[in-house]
């Protein structure tokens, strides 16, 4: 189980941190897709740039927790924009990504807990 947990979490890491560079470097696809829901090129920067350092974050363990916020945070916004458009099959496979993002967060919140308990028993 700890193998696919890691898996999830390199996939995560990769997912966020190329969808992020893909908008920060105003890709046509992406300028074209976000500008139709109001995105100026600033703002579009700027939420790239939130989902990379989401991404750094996750990497690391003592930021993973709020990494993985500010990840599902940028992919509820692109879910949203994905529904709204009509792209329903990216949109769903967003949401999946939702989901994985939801094992990190709970693992973040509950592992510490159970760590520190075995800890105490020793």
């Amino acid at each position: 189980m700890k193998i696919l947990l890691q898996i999830n979490l390199v996939i995560l890491i990769f997912l966020a941190i190329s969808s992020g560079a893909t908008k920060i470097m105003l890709m046509p696809q992406e300028v074209e897709f976000f500008g139709a829901i109001g995105f100026s090129d600033v703002m579009l920067t700027i939420f790239g740039t939130f989902q990379v350092i989401g991404g750094l974050m996750l990497a690391l363990s003592k930021t993973r927790l709020i990494g993985a916020i500010i990840i599902a945070i940028t992919f509820v916004i692109s879910a949203l924009a994905l529904f709204m458009s009509g792209n329903i099959v990216v949109a769903i496979i967003t949401c999946f990504t939702l989901f994985m993002l939801s094992v990190v967060i709970k693992q973040c919140l509950y592992s510490p807990l159970v760590e520190d308990i075995d800890q105490t028993n020793i």
